[in-house]
């Protein structure tokens, strides 16, 4: 696998599926209007759910950035590269394609080598959301991408943090659209109070995964509470501390190998104790509560 060739193919405006710490990203020149309506319909993507710009270090997200706050500088330094995605005021040159035509864009330097080498190499930022079909179970390996997705796929290994990252709108009040492995007390302490939205409403998102059902294997998904009992039939239990870790960012690192492997055994249903809810494991939380909804 060459990251020139990948690179080659990014320029020439064509997708291409790489790894980073978090998940699977499926990339295009985020700055080609064309390559980035590819991703969009490869994965059956709508148009309402913006995209997250992959960079190689602040002074690329400077370039691109509109307005680049106190808050997002200190964020940066303190998480890049890292599992957080930094939403502020675009400038023209990103495609309101990217931005689900909103005048914001999601920026995020990615913590994987070859992810860094890949923009690097490209000579430019690389739009990308998870390398899957829409609302389907995010990849953490490369054995998880789907062939058809992209026309090159770079094998970097499992992903170290496993879920999607957390994103933080800078634009007015700091707001947290999407939990991820950095808790919000942690980020409080950096810039002050912190809001939450967990809920998408008309018209364009803005964030992606708002969307309410969302991150699913295609076998049916439930969570249990202390005590509730699992389904009937052929099925499959992942228990905190058994199946599944204890700690939060090694559960979060495991959650989406686990239900892949049994998404494929031809089960009826997989059943998942639900973690605490607390603010170590609300990224976790998230992602299991979208992909139980039905």
């Amino acid at each position: 696998m060459s990251v020139a060739r990948a690179a080659e193919l990014i320029r020439a405006g064509k997708l291409v599926a790489f790894p980073t710490e978090t998940v699977y990203g499926l990339g295009a020149d985020a700055l080609n209007a064309a390559a980035v309506e590819r991703i969009f319909e490869a994965k059956g993507r709508p148009n309402t759910s913006p995209l997250i710009v992959h960079v190689d270090g602040i002074r690329m997200a400077r370039d691109l950035a509109a307005e680049w706050p106190d808050a997002a500088e200190k964020l940066a330094r303190h998480y890049w590269p890292g599992p957080l995605t930094l939403i502020v005021p675009k400038k023209p040159s990103i495609p309101d394609a990217v931005t689900a035509g909103l005048p914001t864009v999601g920026l995020r330097m990615p913590a994987h080598p070859l992810a860094l080498e890949l923009i690097r190499a490209a000579g430019t930022p690389i739009a990308a959301p998870s390398a899957n079909r829409f609302t389907e179970l995010s990849p953490t390996e490369v054995g998880h991408v789907r062939e058809e997705l992209a026309e090159y796929v770079l094998d970097g290994g499992p992903a170290c943090v496993g879920i999607e990252s957390t994103v933080l709108s800078l634009v007015g009040a700091p707001t947290l659209l999407r939990p991820g492995v950095i808790p919000l007390p942690e980020i409080e302490a950096l810039i002050g109070p912190v809001r939450v939205i967990s809920a998408a409403g008309e018209g364009a998102h803005a964030s992606p995964g708002m969307h309410q059902r969302h991150y699913r294997p295609a076998t049916p998904l439930y969570l249990l509470r202390p005590g509730e009992t699992v389904p009937e039939g052929k099925g499959a239990r992942l228990r905190l501390g058994v199946e599944l870790p204890a700690d939060p960012r090694a559960y979060a690192a495991a959650l989406y190998g686990a239900l892949h492997r049994l998404d494929g055994q031809g089960l009826q249903w997989i059943a998942v104790g639900l973690p605490p809810d607390t603010p170590e494991w609300a990224g976790v939380l998230d992602r299991l509560r979208r992909a139980a909804e039905r």
